[in-house]
C-alpha cells in the first residue's frame, strides 16, 4: 500500500511524505527538523523509512529544516541543477552530500520512480515531482506554480493522487491586507495558483485517472478552506462528478494532516 501525507502545507512551511513497501521519501522540508520529527512520529512514519529528500525550490518555507535533516540522515538530495546550485551557494547542503540533478532523467531509488517536471514561479528550476511506488500507483506534487505548464500538466496527468495548488481566491487577494506589489507577484505567471485555476484543470485529471486530490499550499490570509474545496467540487461537478463516488477530495491543512493511501 502507498500512502502520502503533507506533513506542513501553507504560507509558512510544507514538507510531504510519500511511502510505498520499500521505502519513502519526503517533497521539502520547510519546517524545523524537530517540527518535522514530530509529525512523523504522529502518522507512524519511520525516519529510517526516507530514503531521499526532494525540493521543489529555494524559497524558506520549502527548505527551513533542510540542512539540519541533511546532517542528521544520510539521505541523497535531489533537485533541479539550479536548485542545487542555488543551495549550495548558500551553505544548505553539508560536506559529503550525495545530489543528484533531477533535470536529466527519471531516478529510481529502492523501485521509487522519481520524475521532475518544471512549475512556473520567481525562482530558477522551480519543480514538480511525480513519484511512482513499487506497486505502481503514482503520486504527484504540483505546488508553487503561478500557471500550470505544458510540462506539468503532461507529467501529472494519469497519477493516482495529486497534490495540487489551490493557494487563493482572486478576489480575497485582491481586497487583502498585501501590499500591490506582493499581490501582483501572487497573481502573476511566476506566483502561485489560485482557486479557479487549480478547479480549472480539476476535470481533465479526473478524466486521464486522476481520483484522489489534495487541495495544498493554502493561503492563510487570502484564502479559506471552504472556499477552495467549494470551488473545486463546482468545476468538478458541472462534469457530473460526484465526490465520494468518482473522485475524494481533501483539502490540507498547514499541519496535522491526514494520511491517505492510495
Amino acid at each position: 500500500m502507498s500512502r502520502i501525507c503533507p506533513l506542513f502545507s501553507g504560507s509558512k512551511a510544507n514538507c510531504t511524505y510519500i511511502s510505498g513497501t520499500t521505502g519513502g521519501i519526503l517533497v521539502d522540508i520547510g519546517c524545523s527538523y524537530k517540527s518535522f520529527l514530530s509529525a512523523l512520529e504522529k502518522i507512524g512514519g519511520k525516519l529510517c523509512d526516507i530514503k531521499a529528500v526532494a525540493i521543489t525550490h529555494e524559497h524558506s518555507d520549502h527548505i527551513a529544516g533542510l540542512k539540519t535533516f541533511l546532517k542528521n540522515n544520510n539521505v541523497p538530495l535531489i533537485a533541479s541543477k539550479q536548485t542545487l546550485n542555488t543551495l549550495a551557494d548558500n551553505n544548505y547542503i553539508p560536506i559529503n552530500v550525495d545530489v543528484i540533478e533531477a533535470d536529466k532523467c527519471d531516478i529510481n531509488l529502492f523501485d521509487i520512480s522519481i520524475r521532475r517536471f518544471a512549475t512556473s514561479h520567481d525562482c530558477l528550476g522551480s519543480s514538480g515531482y511525480s513519484i511512482t511506488l513499487p506497486n505502481g500507483s503514482v503520486a504527484s506534487i504540483c505546488t508553487d506554480t503561478g500557471v500550470l505548464t505544458d510540462d506539468a500538466k503532461k507529467s501529472v496527468l494519469g497519477s493516482n493522487i495529486v497534490l495540487i495548488e489551490s493557494n487563493h481566491d482572486v478576489t480575497m487577494l485582491k481586497n487583502g491586507p498585501y501590499p500591490p506589489q506582493l499581490k501582483m507577484r501572487i497573481l502573476s505567471d511566476l506566483g502561485h495558483l489560485s482557486n479557479s485555476a487549480c478547479a480549472d484543470f480539476l476535470p481533465t485529471l479526473l478524466s486521464h485517472g486522476t481520483n484522489r486530490i489534495i487541495l495544498g499550499h493554502l493561503s492563510q490570509k487570502n484564502n479559506n478552506p471552504m472556499i477552495a474545496k467549494s470551488t473545486a467540487e463546482n468545476a468538478l461537478f458541472e462534469i457530473g462528478a460526484k465526490e465520494n463516488i468518482d473522485y475524494l477530495l481533501s483539502v490540507a491543512k498547514p499541519d496535522n494532516n491526514e494520511v491517505m493511501s492510495f
